[in-house]
């Protein structure tokens, strides 16, 4: 290898290796000042209670139960690895088609090197009200609220202060003056949406809804400090379109803002079932993708084995951070359930039951 190319080499190798500097540096400041986003999926689809408490609920079926979990840029740091499971358990409401459904999500992300570890529990309620007596048609609106608790291993902390002149001294004080390596605090949120069918036989579905997270402004530091986690406005929207008994395309996007953050999300997949009746084939494949704008292409591949379903994704970096990731971003797998209970109130006997 000549002079030059191995030049070239060792700046590229110093480039990407700054690159990682920068983004651990980053994760350490994050963690100690609480100044980061919100935990996010490239399967949002599959975390409604995420994008709004009234997302709850829309699903055939009583019950539904979701889970997903993702690691995010292992490919040249110790980043982020994030998981979230939901439950929801839907009850009827008086004599007509209105409808409750109760909630919990529990949120677990662990981010850096120096352990940023975050646990969120969340109860959520909302209220589905009926505006039609003809066709599903509802009103809803949800409520979500619960403690989180951030924690940091800080023996991973290293600092200027315990550099003695000569070499790195784990003995010397590393200077930071907040004093619990944890704290908690309460959260909440609240949100609206309205889901509808429409066309030929009713077999096209949307929906549409916007939620407001951190509505009391929590501190959010270590140190204690004013510092306030901003409100997230989260705007959701979905259509669903019957091309034919067996084959369907759904629409799906997000847009959050959060500060000074913005990000757009959405995508397209398209779903065929294979055996059975057409209201209740044996499988379902679906197939799409999804753009995270500026940041990551994310192809997802997902089977319904009725009731379990499972889904994979991963993040192909298009972001600025793309020459240190060389392009990989994160991996996630979903796992969702749902069923009817053996009630006479089941969702299964209800001709208006919100479907997508």
């Amino acid at each position: 290898m000549s002079a030059a190319s191995s030049n070239k080499v060792d700046m590229r190798k110093s480039k990407i290796n700054g690159w990682k500097r920068i983004l651990c540096m980053g994760l350490i400041c994050f963690a100690v000042n609480g100044y980061s986003q919100d935990l996010h999926f490239s399967q949002f689809f599959e975390a409604p209670l995420l994008r709004n408490p009234a997302l709850a609920g829309i699903f055939t079926g009583d019950v539904r139960v979701q889970g997903i979990y993702r690691d995010q840029w292992n490919s040249f740091t110790n980043a982020y690895r994030s998981g979230s499971l939901s439950g929801e358990y839907k009850m009827p409401v008086g004599k007509g088609n209105d409808f409750i459904t109760a909630a919990m999500q529990l949120l677990f992300d662990k981010a850096g090197t120096a352990g940023l570890t975050t646990t969120h529990l969340l109860p959520a309620f909302n209220y589905h009200k009926s505006l039609s007596d003809e066709k599903p048609m509802y009103l809803a609106v949800g409520f979500m609220g619960g403690l989180v608790q951030k924690r940091i291993d800080r023996s991973k902390i290293t600092t200027n202060n315990q550099f003695d002149g000569a070499a790195f001294n784990p003995s010397l004080a590393d200077g930071e003056t907040f004093l619990n390596a944890s704290y908690s605090y309460l959260d909440a949120g609240f949100g609206a949406s309205f889901n509808t069918s429409f066309g030929e036989d009713e077999k096209n579905s949307l929906f549409a809804g916007v939620g407001f997270h951190h509505m009391h402004r929590p501190a959010n530091s270590f140190y204690r400090s004013s510092a306030a986690l901003h409100p997230k406005y989260v705007f959701s929207g979905g259509v669903k379109f019957a091309i034919d008994d067996y084959t369907s395309f759904t629409l799906q996007a997000d847009q959050s803002v959060q500060g000074g953050f913005n990000e757009t999300i959405g995508g397209a997949l398209y779903s065929f079932g294979v055996g059975g009746e057409p209201e209740n084939p044996a499988y379902m494949l679906h197939a799409g993708a999804f753009l995270r704008w500026k940041d990551a292409l994310i192809p997802v591949l997902k089977i319904d084995y009725r009731p379990l379903a499972i889904g994979l994704s991963y993040d192909v970096n298009v972001s600025q951070l793309k020459t240190a990731s060389q392009g990989r971003g994160g991996f996630e797998l979903s796992v969702s359930y749902i069923g009817f209970l053996n009630r006479d109130n089941s969702s299964k006997d209800k001709l208006l039951c919100p479907r997508f």
